[in-house]
Formats: structure tokens, sequence, C-alpha cells
């Protein structure tokens, strides 16, 4: 992961917790509008991918755990992780591609809505995602991978003063080429080509070479529409459309863009595809179903996207009739760090992914609600054109005193808890309750985002070692890590009430 040249480790915020009579008067827990479903409270988990379907993309009993454990903390809002929206192999992610993926997907429904007792609201978040490949050995790249043209046999020549390598063996250039220095490979090979090698393969949105990308304009709406239907079929209260991070549609709407079939360029025609998306999966489900998207106020890279795009795209989303709009901030392919060989780039690793998932070593800004001045503005900007589409701030939101002020101050509607949620699954029902120091605070280390990394279940360091003899703990790794948080073991208002009085003797 990225790191400030001399960051500054910050504390986890003191604070102090709300009573259960403030907390109910609070506007953190009283209900909102998104479109036509109201939620109960304001409070928000957003989409965490927690490594834990079917190498085929089907819903296990880890997943229905998994968003069972949340749902027992009743937040006001809980987003399903990003789920593909295409038939195809995507390993141990969710997807809702055809139709045999529905029986589980109504099971993840019902368990959350019985774990709530039905005051939790389900979304489901639907990505899709272009080919990324593994970094491939240098022998392998250059033997197998590599397209060689004479414009590779001529900028050879001329960079060795050799002219023989015009009507060279190809062999021969190409084990040359293996084991040349790093000086001639930049210089043979372009700039696509020097970044398949060094971080493996993987398709832009602006490859118009490639049939299957040149079509997505034309395959997209129709995907995403049926993806949406299947979500309403399986019961989710509504659709999530992920156009943020490192996946197609961000792609499309990325200042990286210059597809020129009317797609890419200015902003009006990178928004153009995502609105298209939008108009196809609202004709598919309907106006009495929420459809939303998350998206990013910032790219954070070069020649990327920044926060006057977003502005221009919040309020065309609105303008559009999206029911909800979340914003995040970079985690980006373009600046990620160099995968190992064998294993494939992960877009949080530069600094668009800090930005992303900032930790406690930050530089004088610090972690927590950084994001917020960005969610502010495109929200300024929504309501100032007419529009009072619900937004939703996330990223190091973890004291009841923080969220309630971005809510009072009009810097969002809702506030999005995603790795404190992870620490805490019921931080949402201890603040409501007026128990707040019994929650767990995440110290946002980043130790999950490491286990996301590496693809395996992601899980807490401040739970996922604890109680491993509990009655019914399901674990990994040997038995050394559990998949669940703790079940909090609750007092009733009578043993409170008993609890306080001897602590008053």
């Amino acid at each position: 992961m990225w790191k400030f040249k001399n960051p500054i480790r910050h504390a986890i915020p003191a604070t102090r917790w709300p009573t259960a009579a403030e907390a109910a008067q609070s506007l953190l827990f009283q209900p909102i509008k998104i479109g036509p479903i109201e939620a109960a409270s304001r409070t928000w988990v957003p989409a965490m991918v927690p490594w834990r379907a079917t190498a085929e993309g089907f819903v296990t009993q880890e997943n229905l755990d998994w968003y069972r454990r949340f749902a027992e903390g009743r937040p006001g809002v809980l987003v399903v992780e990003a789920t593909g929206v295409r038939d195809i192999p995507s390993g141990p992610l969710l997807r809702i591609g055809h139709d045999r993926f529905l029986p589980g997907l109504r099971q993840l429904v019902e368990t959350v809505r019985k774990a709530s007792d039905g005051q939790t609201k389900l979304l489901i978040q639907i990505i899709d995602f272009l080919s990324v490949k593994r970094r491939p050995e240098r022998q392998k790249y250059f033997e197998r991978f590599l397209s060689l043209t004479e414009r590779h046999r001529e900028v050879l020549a001329e960079v060795t003063e050799d002219h023989s390598w015009l009507s060279a063996d190809e062999t021969a250039v190409r084990n040359f080429l293996t084991v040349a220095t790093e000086e001639v490979v930049e210089k043979v090979l372009d700039q696509r080509e020097l970044e398949s090698l060094r971080f493996g393969y993987r398709e832009h949105v602006t490859d118009m070479h490639l049939p299957q990308v040149r079509e997505l304009p034309a395959v997209l709406p129709d995907i995403f529409a049926s993806a949406a239907r299947r979500a309403r079929e399986a019961g989710f209260d509504g659709v999530e459309l992920h156009y943020a991070h490192a996946y197609t549609m961000a792609g499309f709407l990325s200042a990286l863009n210059n597809r020129s079939d009317g797609y890419g360029g200015t902003r009006e025609n990178r928004i153009r595809l995502p609105l298209e998306v939008y108009a196809a999966v609202r004709h598919a489900v309907g106006h009495d179903y929420v459809v939303g998207t998350r998206f990013l106020g910032d790219e954070v890279i070069a020649g990327g996207s920044h926060l006057n795009d977003a502005i221009y795209f919040g309020v065309e989303f609105a303008r559009a009739g999206m029911d909800y709009l979340s914003l995040s901030k970079g985690g980006k392919f373009e600046d990620a760090q160099q995968p190992k060989v064998g294993q494939a780039v992960y877009p949080y690793t530069g600094q668009s992914g800090y930005e992303c998932m900032p930790t406690i070593l930050s530089d004088q800004l610090g972690p927590f609600g950084r994001s917020v001045p960005l969610v502010a503005a495109v929200k300024r900007a929504v309501n100032a054109a007419g529009f009072k589409t619900p937004i939703v701030a996330a990223g190091g939101i973890t004291t009841f005193a923080q969220a309630e002020a971005i809510l009072t101050e009009g810097q969002a509607d809702i506030a999005g808890l995603a790795r404190q949620a992870l620490a805490d699954p019921d931080w949402f029902i201890k603040v409501k309750l007026g128990r707040g120091d019994e929650i767990r605070r995440c110290n946002y280390t980043n130790y999950c985002e490491a286990l996301d990394q590496a693809h395996r279940p992601v899980t807490c360091k401040l739970w996922d070692r604890t109680e491993l003899a509990e009655p019914g703990a399901v674990t990994v790794d040997a038995g050394r890590r559990r998949l669940l948080a703790p079940q909090w073991q609750r007092q009733s208002d009578e043993e409170e009430r008993l609890s306080v009085r001897r602590k008053a003797r």
C-alpha cells in the first residue's frame, strides 16, 4: 500500500457516545426517503467484498452468515458486495448474470430480512469489469504474449545499431529481448506493452481495436438491465450501479477516456454510456424500485477526473432520476504498485488506493472523513440544481458525533460506515440503545484490506482470533481465524439498571 513520505500516526478520535434519548433525537436515527422506499435511519453499510462466494459465483452459507451478522446491527441500509453482471468466471465473487443465481440471492434477501426484523433495507451493487491478467514471467511474456511487429524490429535495429534484426528469425528476436537490458526493452516496447510485461495484460475501455471493448456501449445497457431485473426478482430493495474505482463504467467516466465513437472525450460523451445503462435499468425495473449509483469524487490519478467532473456527473445523475448518489474516491489501476510475478495488479495500492481507504498513517489531514468535502461539494451542486437526491458519505466515519455533524451540517444525507461496521457490526444498535461504550472501535490499519488484496476471506484483526472455541464459530486458516464477529452479549434493560446501581454503591 502507498504511504506518505513522512506519515503522521493519528489516534482514533476520542468521543462521548450519546444516551439512548440523545440518539433517538439525532438526525442520524431519523428515517429518510430513498426513491420509493423509506430507510428507518440514515445509517448505511457500503458494499464490501468478503471473498466468500463459490468459484462459480453462487451464494454460500458463509455469505449468508456474513450479511446476517451485519443485519443484526440494524443499519438503515446494507449494500451487498460488487456482484458481476455477466455470466463469466470471476473467482469467488457473487454473480447475477444468469437466472441460476436467483435461488441463492433470494435466500440472502430472506436472511437479512429475518436477522434485522425487516428494519434493514437491502441493496445489491452490480458491476462490470474488463479482463485483467496476472503479471507474467519475463521469458513467458516475450515467448508467448508479445505480438512481434516490424516496428519492434526497426527500433531494435536502431537501438543496437545492428540492421540484421530486420530480417532475423523471430525466435532470435524474442530470445534477445528476454535477456535485454531494461533500457533496450523500454525503447523497443510501447507503453501498453511495457504495462503488460510489468503489471500483466489489462483491457482498457479505450482499446477500440478489440471487438469486445468497442462493442461495450451496444451490449452493457441490456446486461445491466437483466441483472437489475434479477435483483428485483430476488427481492432486493434496489440496485447500486457500480460506476466507481477501477472498473468498466468508471473507465467511461474517466478523463482518460478518449474514445472517438461518441463515448469518450468530453464530459458529455463520457457520461453517455453510464446514463444509457441507467435508462435501460430503470426501464427494466420501473420507477417503484430503487436505482442508485456509486461513483468517484476524485480519481486521484494524473490526467484523471477530479471534483469538477464529479459535480457535473452528480447533477446529471440526479437529473436522470437516480434515487441516491454514493461517493467514493480513488482506487485506480493507473497508479497501482507493481505486483509480484504470477499475481494480478491490485487497484488499491497506489496513492489513489490510499485515498479510497486511508489509514491512521496519514498527512496532517488525517484519515477520518477525508472524502467528506468532495461529497459536500457534490451535494451542494445537486441541491442548487433543484434536486433532493440523497447523498451518501463514507470513508473513515467512526463516531456518532462525526456522523451526526456530517448530516446536521448538510454535507451529506446519509452516513456510511464500512470498516467500522466490519470491526463491530452492532455499531448501529449499540449507539441507538445508548451503549456506545461497548463498541469495538476500528483502528484503521487496513488489516482487512490486506486480506482483500490477497483474495482471502476478509475478517477484522480485532475479533478474528478471539473466542475461537465459541460454539458454532466457523473458522479458516486451519482454525486460526474466525469468519464472523462474536455475538454481542447484550444485557437486558433490567440487567443494565442493576449494573448501574451496583456501580453507584
